[in-house]
């Protein structure tokens, strides 16, 4: 059997920790269930970033929508900062306590590599980015780690499955396997041409057997014009310099007359790597950096008690409104107050004339799901709409 999880006993609240199980024994016991609000936040992010990708609150809604709670949140695929709460949860603290674990787990994971994917795809700016690493996780979290690397950025997806349940053709070229079985660069191309529907960009692996410049020249001048492009996924300890070798592929090309065809790059990627292979590169294969990414260290705190403010030592009590420019992308945190627009407190305009708009919107209330949730796609583009606003 796989050892994964039954979406049923998820659902069931089953998967959490056991101190919240015996926290609801002790409070019902004594009776002592309370209206709460909580919060979720990260006070830092991995390697120092200075910004998270907001992903996962789909599942998170299908997990809690039936629960009597109310639920503010921001929009999947917002780009937040340190100390801004992404989600606010309001209820009888046993009616989702339980649910921590779950919603921690679906949120941290989620963002952590959708912001990977879109500090990639930041790097590479207009360049391709195709999530490669679902051989470096478990077969059943592939389809939520691709599909947080495609809203993330990335501009494709390599696993079948995982392509078809985001609505999209899945990007690959060919393996390493392909070409051995054959037993020549050349001829494993042709095979390749030959048999794979024409719709399907021809790129060529040139690393299998010998130099990558020789065999570039050699499958160019077989396929000429239908050859799309080359990929190198060269092992780092046959690399050299790299970039040498990449420019030295691109005047061979060149000087040939093929600078039609476009450079490929993957193995060992990242967002620092990609910014130094911009020059050469035209599209980057990413895999371990993003599937395996850092999770963003969300967390769940109390902050208010029966309508009073009040949290545990190094945390900011009451409810919070996340106010953004819609100009210079600046936020402001102020106290949350419900049924009053921000021109009432003077706080509808910044000081670069830009309008404030608050990030934290009305998701789930009495069982009711408020919004509709957006495709990938949608996502996608709203995240890439608002990559331009942020550094890496």
């Amino acid at each position: 059997m796989f050892h994964i999880a039954d979406p049923k006993d998820i659902k069931a609240g089953k998967y959490t920790d056991v101190y919240f199980t015996r926290t609801m024994e002790v409070l019902k016991a004594k009776k002592a269930d309370k209206w709460v609000r909580a919060e979720f936040i990260a006070k830092r992010f991995p390697e120092d970033y200075n910004w998270g990708v907001l992903a996962g609150i789909e599942e998170v809604v299908y997990l809690i929508k039936d629960l009597p709670i109310k639920v503010r949140a921001m929009k999947e695929g917002t780009i937040f900062r340190a100390y801004e709460p992404v989600m606010e949860i309001e209820g009888m603290y046993t009616q989702f306590g339980l649910y921590e674990t779950s919603i921690l787990g679906l949120l941290c994971q989620a963002s952590g590599v959708a912001t990977k994917a879109a500090r990639c795809k930041k790097a590479a700016e207009d360049r391709r980015v195709i999530s490669f690493g679902a051989r470096r996780i478990h077969p059943a979290i592939a389809p939520m780690v691709e599909r947080n690397a495609f809203i993330g950025g990335c501009d494709g997806v390599a696993v079948v499955k995982d392509a078809e349940m985001i609505h999209e053709e899945p990007s690959g070229t060919m393996p390493h396997a392909l070409i051995l079985l054959i037993g020549d660069t050349v001829e494993a191309t042709k095979a390749f041409d030959e048999v794979i529907d024409p719709k399907v960009k021809r790129v060529s692996l040139i690393d299998t057997f010998n130099d990558e410049k020789v065999e570039a020249i050699r499958v160019a001048e077989a396929l000429g014009k239908k050859l799309f492009a080359i990929r190198l996924d060269t092992p780092s300890s046959r690399r050299g310099d790299f970039q040498k070798i990449i420019e030295e592929i691109r005047w061979e090309l060149n000087l040939r007359g093929f600078g039609h065809v476009k450079i490929y790059v993957s193995g060992g990627l990242d967002e620092k790597r990609i910014l130094s292979l911009n020059p050469v590169v035209d599209a980057y294969g990413v895999g371990t950096s993003i599937t395996n990414a850092r999770s963003i260290d969300l967390a769940m705190d109390i902050i208010e008690i029966e309508g009073k403010p009040l949290a545990k030592r190094g945390k900011m009590s009451g409810s919070k409104s996340v106010l953004r420019c819609s100009k210079c992308f600046q936020d402001r945190l102020v106290p949350y107050q419900p049924r009053k627009n921000s021109s009432s407190r003077g706080l509808n305009r910044c000081s670069c004339g830009g309008r404030y708009q608050e990030m934290l919107l009305p998701l789930i209330q009495n069982q009711r799901v408020l919004q509709d949730l957006p495709t990938p796609q949608a996502i996608r583009k709203y995240v890439l709409q608002q990559l331009p606003h942020f550094d890496l």
